[in-house]
């Protein structure tokens, strides 16, 4: 595939940037999660693109704080922001659609009300991340050198609260399509834990 020269250049960034090494699997998949999503629909896929490879910026190693109270108050959407424009600058990414990509990586998470259907594609996207067996793997694997999950019990409240909460929010008839396995998969997982005990505290 022959790809623009800021799209080679964004990706290789991000490769050497995303830390720990298994940071850098999110953004091909959820790339590709997007172009599923947006199959028919009019969208900017540059302006895609460009927010799906620099939204998660602040959560990688070297970007965010390691002191245990400062990353308890770090906010990796406003460092994202702060760093998108003069990165895309850099890149070669058009000028006139820089904007565009800011305004989908502020709405990217669960909790925001996008306002492009770019910035809907890439939400969908990434709350079909936070479910099925990729949420399993992304969410386990945080286990001891993430704050938030020290034990089973903190990784599978959040698995938990995901399948709770996060179907609903998904706005695209496509992305509800795509979910209902992912769901299904992940009520398997989380009542086999149970059954097996791994709810009870460490």
């Amino acid at each position: 595939m022959n790809l623009q020269p800021f799209r080679s250049a964004l990706m290789t960034y991000i490769r050497a940037e995303a830390r720990p090494v298994d940071k850098f699997s999110h953004q091909p998949r959820l790339y590709d999660l997007t172009r599923v999503l947006g199959t028919g629909q009019h969208y900017d896929d540059d302006v895609v693109f460009a927010a799906v490879w620099l939204h998660d910026l602040g959560v990688f190693v070297g970007h965010r704080p390691e002191e245990p109270a400062a990353l308890a108050n770090w906010d990796c959407v406003a460092y994202a922001l702060r760093r998108t424009p003069a990165l895309l600058a850099q890149f070669g990414f058009p000028a006139g659609k820089i904007p565009a990509v800011v305004e989908a990586i502020r709405t990217y998470q669960p909790q925001e009300n996008p306002l492009t259907l770019e910035g809907v594609i890439v939400r969908d996207a990434d709350i079909l991340e936070q479910l099925g067996a990729v949420t399993v793997l992304r969410t386990v694997c945080k286990i001891g050198r993430d704050t938030r999950f020290k034990t089973f019990g903190d990784a599978l409240r959040v698995l938990q609260q995901n399948l709770a909460t996060l179907p609903a929010q998904l706005r695209l008839p496509a992305a509800r399509q795509l979910a209902a396995p992912r769901l299904e998969l992940l009520r398997q997982f989380l009542a086999a834990a149970e059954v097996e005990g791994c709810t009870t505290p460490e």
